[in-house]
């Protein structure tokens, strides 16, 4: 079994540590729609659009009161996408709101969901976005993932990556998911849950 490491833009950046928290105390729902294990057979009926762009709404306007506490400059942008509610903060000087590999920006999405909750009664499933930070990990992950494909495919050995966040998980099962030959899976607890990529039997 292969070890490899996730490429990093600051080399300083340490694990990322919060997770998001499911109703039944699950760690691996979403921070995007989250990850695929243990999803068959639950069916969920959708929020309608309006409800979605409501839970959007809240989640900006308690983003913009951290924002004036903290004394931060930062246009914030709400609407729906892929079914879920999405808050994005634009800006400069707000990478102390991401922090080490986005914990920071992890624990603020889930106090910004908490607020959603208090107002509407409904778990939200809402996306936090600071400085396209979110946009910016995709696409490193999309490199990883498709760099631990090509290793297992090359090998015929299962590949373990470095622990990462829901949010990351999610991402990179994403990737590995659209590729034939080979299937992920995550293994282990938080903080130190990883995923594995493995060849196909």
């Amino acid at each position: 079994m292969t070890d490899t490491s996730i490429p990093r833009a600051d080399q300083s950046l340490d694990e990322e540590g919060t997770a998001p928290i499911a109703a039944n105390g699950d760690t691996d729902v979403d921070t995007e729609p989250e990850e695929t294990e243990g999803e068959a057979g639950r069916e969920k009926k959708a929020p309608a659009e309006s409800d979605l762009f409501r839970q959007s709404e809240i989640a900006a306007d308690y983003v913009e009161g951290l924002l004036d506490i903290l004394d931060y400059d930062g246009d914030i942008d709400e609407l729906v996408s892929g079914g879920r509610p999405v808050v994005e903060v634009v800006g400069g000087r707000l990478q102390s709101l991401v922090g080490q590999r986005g914990a920071t920006l992890e624990a603020l999405q889930e106090l910004t969901r908490l607020a959603v909750f208090r107002q509407t009664g409904t778990p939200s499933r809402l996306l936090l976005d600071v400085g396209g930070y979110r946009a910016n990990r995709r696409k490193e992950l999309a490199a990883v993932a498709k760099n631990a494909v090509e290793k297992v495919k090359e090998y015929g050995e299962a590949v373990r990556l470095e622990p990462m966040s829901a949010f990351e998980r999610k991402c990179v099962h994403d990737v590995v998911n659209a590729m034939s030959g080979v299937e992920s899976e995550s293994e282990g607890v938080e903080p130190n849950r990883r995923i594995v990529v493995r060849p196909v039997d």
